[in-house]
Parts: C-alpha cells; structure tokens; sequence
C-alpha cells in the first residue's frame, strides 16, 4: 500500500508532463520489461480456459491504471483513493456469507461523500468519475489476480499480464505523451514502475493465494489513510475536519468488514494448483515453507 501510494504522489509532475494514460502507459512499459527479465512467461503451462482471464486481467489494470491516474490529476489523492477503494469493498461485501455486510460499502460510501464535500459546490464530476472506473477496475483486478494465482507458482503470470496492460495503455498513451519524452521523463517512468506495478503486484498475487477477496479487499482499509498522508507529506493537499471524518468512515468500514481472513485449504480430493515448467527449486521451497 506506501509502494502503491508513493507512486501515485510522485506521479503527478509525471502526469503534468506526459498526461495520465501516457503515464500509466511509461510505467506500465517499464514493469512489463522488468517482470520478462525476472520471470519467464509460463507459456506451457497455458490452457485455453486461462487465455481469456489473462487477457482480462491485462485489460483490467491498464484501464484501471490509466483511470486512477487521470483522477488523482484532478481531485486529491486521499479522496481518488477512497473512491477506488469502494471496489474492493464492494467485493468483500458480495462475498459475504452475512447480508449485514452491505452495511460497510454504504458507510464508506458516505465516507466519501464528506471526502467530495459536495455542499462545497467545487465538486469535480470527471475527477470522481475516473476514481470510479478505478473502483470497478480494481474490483474486477483482485477476483481476476486470484484466480491466476491459483493456476500459476512464483508471479510468472505477470510477465503475460503487465504486457497486455502496458498494451492497453499505449492506445491512449501512446498519441498522449508523444513529442514530451525524454531522458529524464524515462528515467522517471522507471522509478514509478518499480513502485507500481512491479513491487505491489508481485507481492498483491502472492496475497491473494493464501487470503479470501474479502479478506485482502479489507485489509486494504488503510489504503485510503496512507492516500490521505502522502497527499499531505507529497503534495501538500491539506483535507478538511470534515474529510479527515470521511476518511475515518471509509477506514472503519473496511477493517469492520473484515471476516475469515485465510482461503479453505485444498481439500484431498481437490488437487492443488500445478507448478508452471519455469517455477524454481528455490520459489517452490519458499512457497512449502510459508505453508
């Protein structure tokens, strides 16, 4: 969550420079590169059931990515975030044995109404629209990461997905930051990219192997508070008496939504996930001895 955080502050001279989506575009690029160096894509390993979640998957981020980003250019962070975070909560609360679930997206759903502050009358529709798209791109991320995750060891999967997400962003980023690269603007885009997605995303599969949605959607609670601080300590985006309560609303929902933190174990007769060709001795051992 800091990784992810501290990317998307440090982002935003980069967004003035090259636009959101070229941005998502950059750092989605880098990460794709730098996961084919550190993973070999599990190619023999695909089934045909997989291609298509692969290629959601793919699809997903970069559209998150680039929504996300074109928020945080027009709205605080700690509110974009907020905003996004209701997807995952909504996916703890679907998931949910307990119809009294629902309880925690409406209050975090108020939360974000004191975040917008839309008395105020300076609401931004587009900014809160794009956060919103973040929310079902990020809702859609974690069904879609868990299920890869459980087909493939190590995060080989990544260097299939991140591409395809970089191939998406490129659509728009291409024409958006074209005439505005440079050595510096590269030399940015890789930093970023070792923020988000290559540290987050490796770690978010490795998660979601062993955690339910709900379990790692609410676990997120935080993500908004660490959004609200680095705005602060970044970007100097100082939130009212009133957001800090939504905030606090948002927060409280998510760790109160919080129930059956670990997956099921396989069962005997269900047979656990194969191992990809290109996984290691050395991740397979990791993998026993988290187990």
């Amino acid at each position: 969550m800091l990784s992810v955080q501290l990317s998307s502050a440090l982002s935003v001279d980069l967004i003035a420079a090259v636009g959101p989506a070229g941005t998502a575009w950059l750092r989605l690029s880098v990460g794709a590169l730098v996961f084919l160096a550190v993973a070999r894509p599990p190619l023999r390993a695909l089934r045909r059931p997989d291609v298509p979640v692969l290629l959601g998957l793919g699809v997903a981020t970069g559209l998150m990515t680039i929504a996300f980003l074109a928020s945080i250019e027009r709205i605080p962070l700690g509110t974009a975030v907020a905003i996004e975070f209701l997807g995952p909560l909504t996916v703890a609360a679907v998931r949910s044995h307990s119809g009294q679930a629902l309880i925690w997206p409406a209050l975090a759903l108020l939360g974000v109404v004191l975040l917008t502050e839309p008395w105020a009358g300076e609401i931004n529709l587009a900014g809160i629209g794009f956060a919103g798209l973040a929310a079902v791109g990020w809702a859609v991320y974690i069904v879609l990461t868990q299920r890869i995750g459980d087909r493939f060891t190590g995060i080989g999967a990544l260097s299939l997905t991140i591409p395809v997400a970089a191939a998406t962003a490129a659509i728009a980023g291409i024409p958006q930051s074209t005439g505005h690269l440079n050595l510096g603007i590269l030399a940015a885009a890789f930093g970023l990219a070792v923020l988000m997605p290559v540290l987050p995303m490796a770690l978010e599969m490795l998660a979601l192997r062993r955690m339910t949605p709900t379990a790692f959607g609410t676990l997120m609670a935080l993500e908004p508070a660490i959004g609200v601080l680095l705005g602060l300590l970044v970007l100097h985006q100082q939130p009212s008496l009133t957001q800090f309560g939504g905030i606090t609303l948002v927060v409280l929902a998510g760790a109160a939504a919080q129930r059956g933190g670990r997956r099921q174990p396989h069962s005997a007769n269900t047979p656990a996930p194969a191992p990809t060709p290109t996984s290691s001795a050395k991740d397979q051992s990791r993998q026993q001895s988290s187990k």
